[in-house]
């Protein structure tokens, strides 16, 4: 009998806003883009694309290209369904790992 696997979709596990956070976090802590353009198509997919669709005036199909992880989304867009979906990018100050001063 042939093992019977199921496709795993990362989005069934986001049922609370506190998980959502944690993933957007997580997602972008190494700054790469394409992974936070993929959590933001997943946690869009977890509220429903329908209701980001009629927010942020894109197209279903328009959010699922550039929520894919695989295109390369214009930063206004990025922006647009960050903010539909209740948050704001934040750029933060890298640690300099080799020096001790402060930040002022």
């Amino acid at each position: 009998m042939p093992l019977e696997t199921f496709e795993y979709d990362s989005a069934e596990f986001l049922g609370s806003e506190e998980a959502i956070a944690e993933y957007l976090l997580a997602a972008s802590e190494d700054g790469d883009a394409n992974h936070i353009a993929r959590a933001l198509g997943v946690v869009a997919r977890a509220r429903g694309m329908s209701d980001l669709s009629r927010n942020t005036g894109l197209t279903r199909p328009a959010l699922y290209r550039a929520l894919s992880g695989d295109g390369n989304p214009e930063f206004g867009t990025i922006a647009k369904v960050a903010d539909a979906l209740g948050y704001r990018l934040n750029l933060v100050l890298k640690a300099d790992r080799g020096s001790t001063a402060a930040v002022k």
